[in-house]
């Protein structure tokens, strides 16, 4: 498969900020991870020498699948970021670039290293040792072009949720799944039953890599192309939906019928600035606010279905 690759090039005197700022508007895409390179930064530790060249410049760069909405997509993006440029002043040029998923694949792992989230969950990519501890449960991660590597404050925010409130043998349902992370996550806690749904075929196609790759019995999962629950005709114990906050906004007018007596529903993706307008619709919706985490500049909210 060919994706392309938008790489923003941009010019700031807070680069730390623009470059959030930019990530932002490719997470309104639907991506869950960027790259983003900045000349002034040094490699961690342990990172090969010459394993990762020092960018030109600073920037952030998102994948597209190389399709017949590309241009669409390419399109859109420009008029976010022209608005960034008029309200922020954040200079910027985009150039773009094809490439095969194998040459993305190889060129993110240099990126991608062994991550602790929780009290015991260690998200490891298939590439790197990692000698467990004691209590670590071990999710083995190739996330190929679905990114949902864990490493991001919603993914992180989200499992460590599902590791708080998921009890064995609970159903667990995964909307927007991409890699399968989270259904990883879920299983490997003690889920019984696990669904994903994701609009896109090469995400469901990578998650059901990723639950396999983790031993996880093909009985106990499904993923399904779907929009949200438009598909579902069960319920489920716990829901989780790592999405942006105005798709949330639209899934609370349907979640609670796949969610069973007294189930748990927890959102992350939402930001800052749109956690009041999740929290009012969930409690109009019935649902009581049990947690709220954040993480830099991320929210993710936990409610129990009332009966």
């Amino acid at each position: 498969m060919k994706w392309t690759e938008a790489k923003v090039i941009f010019d700031y005197s807070d680069k730390e900020l623009a470059a959030d700022l930019i990530a932002d508007i490719f997470n309104e895409f639907g991506l869950q991870g960027v790259v983003i390179e900045d000349p002034d930064e040094e490699p961690s530790e342990g990172w090969g020498d010459g394993a990762v060249e020092k960018p030109a410049n600073n920037s952030v760069a998102g994948y597209f699948p190389s399709n017949s909405s590309l241009s669409n997509k390419c399109a859109a993006l420009e008029k976010k970021l022209k608005e960034l440029e008029s309200k922020s002043g954040i200079s910027w040029h985009i150039t773009y670039s094809e490439i095969d998923e194998k040459d993305w694949a190889e060129s993110w792992k240099a990126f991608f290293w062994p991550v602790k989230i929780g009290k015991n969950l260690v998200v490891k990519p298939t590439w790197r040792e990692y000698a467990p501890g004691k209590n670590d449960i071990i999710l083995e991660i190739d996330p190929g072009m679905a990114f949902g590597t864990g490493a991001h404050p919603t993914s992180a925010l989200c499992m460590s949720m599902i590791e708080k409130y998921l009890k064995p043998g609970n159903s667990f349902l995964d909307i927007g799944t991409g890699s399968g992370i989270l259904m990883i996550a879920a299983a490997k806690l003690g889920a019984g039953h696990l669904l994903g749904t994701d609009t896109d075929e090469v995400a469901a196609e990578i998650a059901k890599d990723n639950l396999i790759l983790n031993k996880i019995d093909e009985k106990r999962f499904a993923v399904k192309i779907s929009n949200l629950v438009e598909e579902i005709g069960e319920r489920f114990d716990v829901v989780a939906a790592n999405i942006l906050s105005e798709v949330i906004l639209t899934l609370l007018d349907s979640v609670s019928k796949v969610i069973s007596k007294n189930g748990i529903l927890i959102c992350s993706g939402i930001t800052e600035k749109n956690r009041s307008a999740v929290e009012e619709k969930m409690t109009r919706k019935g649902f009581e606010i049990i947690d709220v985490q954040t993480s830099d500049g991320w929210v993710c909210i936990a409610g129990r279905l009332q009966s």
